[in-house]
């Protein structure tokens, strides 16, 4: 093979990482011994763990040898700027440039708001003016049911999914998702020794009569869907599927979680299943996706019977999530900054959906949001298809990170908001589409 020899090699090695063959932290062998076991030469083998420590793989130690980091899947999937990337399609985020300013104004207005008793230690999650404007962020969006007695504060919507894994389900128990979902709920369940099956997805979103069967079929201890411009499809379920989704949870009695930290990108609020199933679903809302990731500010409105629990929980494990961010949050909320923020963001994505529309003209999209679900052409793999790109300084996320039963799927997702400038986001996605119509043997040849 050419000079593109140690390329394939990478990918063969990645594929010993993936499978388990190169555990995490394992050390690998010898360029010598890998070279006899591939049929190659040392000094490809040696090109090869260079490419792959450069992409934060590998990690080599002058005399101790080469080993396998250990990386978080979510590492790879979501991946952070650096001064290489020229494109970032990665990151779902807010287009952050157009917040600085109403954050910065909300921080400074938050320093004069610093006072003993709100900097101290609190009962519940949180002060009760924080929680009410949490209620006033949720109905906003169609939530009915909340008070503040009833919501919680947390470290952002992360927080609030991993706590409601570990206060209701134990190890061994089976969590139910979408077949493709987000990858940190799979990162969650994963570490926390739970079972992950996905469930199927229809063009609405998650399939109810699916969906009772494996509750069934698994004794499932817990479902969780993401129910507006689900990540990475980008469906967004419409009343009648959430009203059937209620019903299969009021019929099983079987905990929801509802993660709808999307919903003000919809042009008219749609009622969220909480709504429907109150007494078993835990609906998710935050400010990371219409604000600031930064601010890690979570709020989980729960059933009653929960409440003790799930802040028995926080004390143990955080005490409270901090009141320092929460009053800049409640300060954009009873402003009204807030939402004009959120309305200014879902005004950007309609804008750059529709360029996408543009560029990708033999491609049909019908979701809506902050990125597009991108299939791709017979003749590329997804992962295959992201390391070229990383190659051009695109970077993208496979399909195969959101795959919660170990399928694939010809897909990558690409984030339209992470790019602040239109005119560099349109140069990125015309790349890809370079890179979409481009023979996968010129980078691979046999």
């Amino acid at each position: 093979m050419s000079n593109s020899k140690f390329i394939r090699i990478a990918e063969v090695i990645e594929q010993k990482i993936e499978t388990g063959e190169f555990p995490q932290g394992s050390k690998l062998p010898t360029h010598r011994l890998l070279a006899e076991e591939l049929g190659t030469t040392p000094a490809t083998v040696a090109k090869a763990y260079k490419l792959l420590n450069d992409r934060g793989c590998l990690e080599s130690f002058i005399g101790r040898g080469t080993f396998v980091r250990a990386n978080s899947e979510l590492d790879k999937a979501i991946q952070a700027p650096d001064e290489e990337t020229n494109f970032n399609f990665s990151i779902l985020q807010p287009c952050l440039e157009r917040n600085v300013p109403a954050l910065k104004n909300a921080y400074r207005q938050s320093a004069e708001l610093l006072t003993p008793s709100v900097i101290g230690y609190v009962e519940h999650s949180g002060h009760e003016a924080h929680r009410a404007a949490g209620v006033k962020w949720a109905k906003k969006y169609g939530l009915e049911g909340a008070n503040s007695d009833n919501m919680i504060l947390t470290n952002g919507a992360q927080h609030a999914l991993s706590l409601l894994v570990d206060t209701l389900t134990k190890p061994g128990d089976t969590i139910l998702v979408e077949r493709l979902t987000y990858p940190g709920i799979l990162a969650i369940v994963n570490m926390s020794d739970r079972h992950v099956i996905g469930v199927d997805l229809d063009e609405y979103g998650l399939c109810p009569e699916a969906l009772a069967s494996a509750i069934d079929a698994h004794q499932a201890a817990m479902v969780i869907a993401i129910p507006s411009h689900q990540n990475p499809t980008g469906i967004s379920m419409p009343e009648s599927r959430k009203k059937e989704i209620a019903r299969v949870i009021n019929d099983k009695r079987v905990w929801l979680v509802e993660d709808d930290i999307y919903c003000f990108l919809d042009d008219e609020p749609v009622p969220p299943i909480a709504n429907f199933a109150p007494d078993y679903t835990f609906h998710i809302s935050a400010l990371s996706k219409a604000i600031s990731p930064a601010m890690r500010c979570g709020y989980l409105k729960a059933p009653e019977s929960q409440i003790m629990a799930l802040n028995a929980n926080i004390r143990t494990n955080i005490w409270l999530a901090s009141p320092i961010n929460f009053i800049a949050a409640t300060l954009l909320i009873e402003s009204g900054d807030a939402f004009r923020l959120a309305d200014q963001q879902r005004e950007v994505a309609n804008e750059r959906q529709k360029m996408v529309r543009e560029i990708f003209t033999s491609i049909e999209f019908t979701a809506s949001g902050y990125h597009i679900w991108l299939p791709l052409p017979a003749h590329w793999q997804p992962d295959r298809f992201a390391m070229e790109a990383k190659n051009r300084g695109v970077i993208v996320t496979s399909g195969s990170y959101f795959c919660a039963n170990n399928e694939s799927t010809p897909h990558v997702r690409l984030s339209l908001m992470s790019i602040g400038n239109e005119a560099r986001l349109r140069d990125g996605l015309n790349q890809l589409q370079r890179l979409l119509d481009s023979d996968i043997n010129s980078f691979f040849p046999c």
